[in-house]
């Protein structure tokens, strides 16, 4: 069966609650939230954390707009937040999930696809072989270093963070007693593998990115992508913990 191409541009939006598609035409507005009868996508119809009309995604200056008019933030891949009232940004071509934050424990699915230059909106792909995530290569030290970053997030802590500088250079220097590790060598390391990632285009990794207070998201976007790649995993924790030799 053959797609039937759409215009460029088009936009394709889903939640829970339903799917809806809105050609490009400048102006256009698609509002989105809690209220039913008032928005065009509706999501969080249960959660009073989510605002009746909680943003609004608007087609100006040849590509679509998201906007936050709700009361709590919008959370776009990586970790990248739009706080309520911020500034508009763009939504790229190609697939973004983006998830609207509710009551505690509670976030909201927004799936939006804007079609490319190619206009094909891709076909269900059932009976294709699954891909496996390609793991990013680290050299020794570094792979040490992110082992021990992630190393809650790889023991399935119930609240995962990642650990400190000074309990990474300590799990280092343990693992590795003639490397001179200490907390800023540590800091150097993570801050070289989220550098060279950012540069391949991984979101999420550089303060620039993130509206402030940044805290400690750079690290825990470098792990979520560490572990969605599974370039560092649960048994790879054995490298660490393993008396040096």
């Amino acid at each position: 069966m053959q797609q039937r191409p759409s215009a460029e541009h088009t936009l394709f939006v889903q939640t829970l609650a339903g799917s809806a598609t809105f050609g490009p035409k400048e102006g256009r507005e698609v509002l989105f939230g809690r209220n039913r009868p008032l928005v065009h996508l509706t999501l969080g119809e249960d959660d009073p954390q989510v605002s009746r009309e909680h943003g609004r995604l608007r087609f100006t200056g040849g590509r679509w707009w998201l906007s936050n008019s709700g009361r709590t933030g919008v959370r776009f891949p990586a970790g990248t937040e739009l706080r309520p009232g911020g500034e508009p940004v763009p939504v790229p071509p190609g697939y973004t999930l983006v998830t609207v934050l509710g009551s505690p424990g509670r976030e909201h699915a927004l799936e939006v696809r804007v079609s490319g230059p190619d206009r094909v909106r891709p076909l269900p792909r059932h009976d294709d072989s699954t891909r496996v995530p390609r793991p990013w290569p680290l050299d020794g030290d570094e792979r040490l270093a992110a082992l021990a970053l992630a190393r809650r997030y790889l023991q399935n802590d119930p609240r995962p963070t990642p650990q400190s500088w000074r309990q990474v250079s300590d799990e280092m220097q343990q693992a590795d007693p003639g490397g001179g590790w200490t907390h800023r060598r540590a800091e150097h390391t993570v801050r070289a593998i989220r550098e060279r990632l950012s540069a391949a285009g991984v979101a999420g990794l550089l303060a620039s990115e993130i509206e402030p207070p940044v805290g400690n998201r750079l690290n825990e976007n470098l792990v979520a992508e560490l572990i969605r790649t599974n370039t560092v995993t649960e048994p790879d924790l054995d490298e660490l913990d393993r008396e040096p030799g």
